[in-house]
């Protein structure tokens, strides 16, 4: 235990580093006195790094280079900085090489401290994911043949997983997982996965809480862990590890056999990522949240259209092209937004950033343009109304430079009238609710998909739960609703040929997003509303309204299918328009499909045709 002459000197110094300038007093007197101290000398080139017990380094004085296998320079280190964080945070074995340039003096932080504060502080915790992207984005650089991200989780997981019945002993679990050299064991129970015992669990709660090797499995093992599909996309399981600061995942079988749902058929591990190379759209957030002005930033925001082609080519389902574009999308606006204030200096109250439409459903494709609001704590005064004005109109400026270009609408935070604080937004939802006139419902199709993209979810939240209460079986306004999503219908006429109308120019051909996607949003974000549910992205409405049986489960399945049939046809023209130079557009021209894929496609009009009628039966039989 070090005194307090000891210990006044470090926490002087660790509290004036980012993060640990975030941790509440207790947590960094813990830390500073789990700090060890470390000499290191020129004279011995390299600090010798041990595979069997990593730590965070933290330069006290002196300097460093860090270098990979190859020799290539990653990073430079000086007072204030910090190495040994990547094998912290993924498990991996020290691959790099960490050359000493000066006499240095270095504190040393042990990993059980680190992998607490990391769960205490989501500041401490993005810092080092942050900077773990910053690491790799050194290692891998963006190429369409290497594309970790857009890969199935099966390319990587490592099937057959070993397993364990859960009244068995930890004694036992270790064994096997000596034998099978695995550091993670899944437990299972009447052949259904209940948990997960890693080597973590066995220090944690075996060996540190002095139980010895006859205590239960099920008594030490992680429950209900985090699980992801073998189809699911790596880029989805290493955000999922990074947010819950784990490192192995079960992997499920995507059958939909009830009796097989729960079937673990792999495990992934940080490692497995790693093997297999890092990722583009991480390395691209990672890549913009370093940025430190503008104008840089709207440099890097051109790589989007190339990470877009290169989803496209890798097949990636068009739900999670979606996903990982919005969040690119979300990474930008909230630089953006950080940037600008710290030229304006700090807010003058909480405020919520909210992303409408295609941002707000995580459904975005190319030609994006912004739909967004500011959700305020509180009415401003006249200096909040004039901070409030400058950082809305620069962050949606610099979403136009970067490519999203401004609402033809004006639906922007810059717009005084969607610049609004709770009460006010409340108002006008409700306005649109009680009065469900043509305006009120072309506003509802995009601010009912709302999500916040920067601000405290507990602001949002009041304002969600607000709405969702009064749209909970609405009958009138719900109608209203369901008749404005009737007004375009899919492209099918008679005999099921297909309508063609002209895209602005002399080509004919299918709106595959007007006549097809935007009327699948539209038809589940009415079921959506009349129950209350929360979910915004359509793909998850859908699943929730079929667990809720608010919609049969054949019908919602081939909705979902539908759904994703068109958007995958929409993002491949897309991705065929841009390659051949040509304007990018939602429309399809049908002699450009082979025979099968144009029976495909009318059936999934087909399909859309039925839900619409079906949400007329239910909502307007009345009326």
């Amino acid at each position: 235990m070090k005194d307090a002459s000891e210990l006044q000197p470090i926490t002087q110094f660790i509290s004036g580093l980012i993060p640990f300038d975030s941790l509440s007093s207790s947590d960094l007197a813990r830390c500073c006195q789990q700090l060890s101290i470390g000499y290191y000398s020129k004279v011995s080139r390299t600090v010798p790094l041990d595979e069997s017990h990593p730590q965070l380094y933290i330069v006290r004085s002196g300097s460093f280079e860090v270098r990979d296998q190859e020799g290539e320079l990653l990073d430079r280190l000086g007072e204030g900085d910090y190495f040994g964080f990547p094998s912290l945070l993924s498990g991996e074995k020290v691959s790099n090489q960490v050359q000493i340039l000066e006499d240095s003096l270095v504190y040393h932080l042990n990993p059980e401290t680190f992998n607490y504060l990391r769960k205490e502080s989501r500041e401490f915790d993005r810092f080092f994911n942050r900077a773990f992207a910053k690491r790799l984005r050194h290692q891998a650089r963006f190429k369409a043949k290497d594309l970790t991200t857009t890969s199935r989780i099966n390319s990587l997981m490592s099937p057959d997983p070993l397993t364990i019945n859960a009244y068995a002993s930890v004694s036992e679990a270790a064994k096997k997982m000596r034998v099978a050299r695995v550091s993670s064991v899944l437990v299972i129970d009447n052949g259904k996965l209940i948990g997960i015992l890693t080597d973590r669990d066995l220090r944690n709660r075996v060996l540190a809480e002095r139980f010895d090797g006859t205590l239960a499995v099920h008594q030490a093992m992680t429950a209900n862990p985090k699980v992801l599909f073998e189809n699911d996309l790596v880029f989805e399981a290493m955000l999922l590890m990074s947010e819950h600061g784990i490192h192995h995942l079960p992997i499920m079988t995507n059958e939909v056999n009830d009796d097989e749902v729960t079937k673990p058929v792999g495990i992934l591990t940080s490692t497995d990522i790693l093997r297999g190379q890092s990722s583009q759209p991480l390395l691209l957030i990672g890549e913009i949240e370093r940025q430190h002005d503008i104008a840089s930033l709207i440099q890097v925001s051109k790589q989007i259209p190339v990470l877009l082609q290169n989803l496209i080519s890798a097949d990636a389902r068009a739900e999670e092209v979606g996903r990982v574009l919005t969040s690119v999308t979300d990474a930008l606006t909230r630089r953006l937004i950080v940037l600008n204030q710290q030229i304006l200096g700090a807010a003058p109250m909480a405020f919520c950033w909210l992303a409408f439409g295609s941002q707000g459903r995580q459904d975005q494709a190319a030609c994006s343009d912004q739909d967004n609001g500011l959700l305020l704590a509180h009415e401003p005064d006249e200096h909040a109304k004039g901070y409030f004005n400058a950082l809305t109109h620069a962050v949606c400026e610099g979403l136009d430079k970067c490519g999203y270009v401004y609402c033809p609408g004006d639906i922007m935070a810059q717009n005084p009238k969607w610049r609004l604080p709770l009460d006010k937004w409340q108002k006008h939802f409700e306005s649109w609710l009680n009065s469900p006139e043509p305006k009120a419902l072309m506003h509802a199709s995009i601010f009912f998909d709302m999500r916040a993209v920067y601000g405290p979810q507990s602001l949002f939240d009041q304002l969600q739960s607000h709405v969702l209460e009064r749209t909970k079986d609405n009958d009138i306004f719900l109608a209203g609703m369901a008749g404005n999503s009737l007004v375009e219908s899919p492209p099918l006429g008679f005999f099921r040929k297909f309508v063609l109308e002209r895209d602005g120019s002399e080509v004919k051909g299918m709106d595959l997003k007007h006549k097809g996607v935007a009327l699948i949003n539209d038809i589940a974000r009415v079921y959506a509303l009349s129950a209350g549910i929360a979910e915004v992205n359509t793909p998850k409405r859908i699943r929730a309204l079929m667990d809720a049986n608010i919609i049969n489960r054949k019908d919602a399945l081939n909705l979902a299918d539908a759904l994703e049939f068109i958007a995958h046809m929409r993002l491949s023209n897309q991705g065929e328009q841009y390659t051949s130079q040509q304007n990018v557009t939602n429309y399809l021209k049908p002699q450009q499909m082979s025979s099968l894929m144009r029976h495909q496609l009318r059936d999934a009009f087909k399909v859309v045709h039925d839900a619409q009628s079906g949400l007329r039966m239910k909502f307007m039989r009345s009326f």
